[in-house]
């Protein structure tokens, strides 16, 4: 039996539906990620998921029950989904093992774990009002996972934190699935930052799933151009790199190409020449864009060395 199944689901605001028949159902612990740029509906299908938000059709079920929106409880949400919000908060004023004690359901060995996966053991006895935000959102995470939640609602985790923390949080996330076996569903509006994470994609655009796949899927074959601007570079060939790259590719007069599906080599029969435009330093990889049969193409490159005006050979290179 799936953990979760979403029928139809969709939410008014006034008289416009916000998200409107979204359907798809989660496995124990499957990891999906909701992804869609600003205003598609991800926070509110999140909420809608946990019971915070009352949806205007459709149903939502968990472990086959219909989970009740706010208008049908008195306390909102589910007991056993926990939702992690964008704006999350602690008490002033408090030990951090207070305010963790204060919700914590679990044996001291169990809790304790949590505290190591989360990396906050080293929080424990400082004051709330001295964390940074990437600390204060992995403390909040403890606390929701100590209430041992059989599915876990994260909303935008990467938001407005730096590089360190950004990475540590995404760690936490990873051990949360192995560790803790814990099914979790997650959105974001930096799209990329999903792909190393979840198990299944779901894309979403004014309110609706567009897309939905793999990882891989979603990156290499993304539908259309929204789809593949929400998780890195890409280009949009013209007709005549079409022809160039894809031979054999009947009636497609445009197609989506990442720069890293590009190489640069030597001459060849499947190669097209270009002409060096820019070259862009990212540390360990060059990005370059080449002129090719009248159009710009963006090439992510080793550290091959490259100067504007140079000619070079481009290939296409069938990601793995």
């Amino acid at each position: 039996m799936a953990l979760l199944e979403v029928v139809g689901a969709g939410k008014k605001e006034k008289e416009n539906f916000t998200v409107k028949d979204i359907n798809f159902s989660q496995q124990p612990l499957e990891k999906i990620a909701i992804a869609g740029e600003t205003g598609s509906g991800k926070t509110t299908l999140l909420k809608m998921i946990g019971g915070l938000a009352q949806p205007d059709e459709g149903n939502i079920y968990f472990e086959g029950e219909r989970v009740l929106g706010p208008l049908e409880r008195l306390l909102p949400g589910h007991p056993q989904i926990a939702y992690l919000s964008q704006h999350f908060e602690l008490r002033n004023n408090y030990r951090v093992e207070e305010e963790l004690e204060s919700k914590n359901l679990l044996t001291e060995e169990a809790a304790n774990n949590i505290y190591r996966i989360c990396r906050i053991e080293h929080l424990l006895k400082r004051k709330t009002d001295q964390l940074s935000g990437g600390e204060r959102q992995r403390i909040v995470l403890a606390r929701l996972l100590t209430t041992s939640p059989k599915l876990l609602l994260l909303d935008e985790p990467f938001s407005n934190l730096d590089a360190i923390h950004k990475n540590i949080i995404k760690s936490v996330l990873l051990d949360i699935g192995t560790q803790l076996n814990t099914s979790c569903i997650l959105v974001s509006h930096d799209a990329a930052d999903t792909l190393y994470w979840a198990d299944t994609i779901y894309v979403m655009k004014e309110g609706k799933i567009v897309e939905q796949g793999t990882p891989k899927t979603i990156y290499n074959e993304p539908i259309n151009e929204y789809c593949a601007g929400l998780f890195g570079e890409y280009n949009l060939l013209n007709t005549k790199n079409v022809k160039q790259f894809f031979p054999n590719a009947a009636d497609k007069e445009q197609l989506i190409v990442r720069p890293e599906q590009f190489s640069i080599t030597t001459e060849s029969n499947n190669a097209a020449k270009g002409i060096v435009q820019t070259v862009y330093f990212f540390g360990s990889y060059y990005v370059v864009d080449v002129l090719v049969n009248g159009q710009l193409l963006r090439v992510r490159t080793g550290g091959k060395d490259l100067v504007v005006g140079d000619k070079i050979w481009v290939l296409f290179q069938k990601p793995l």
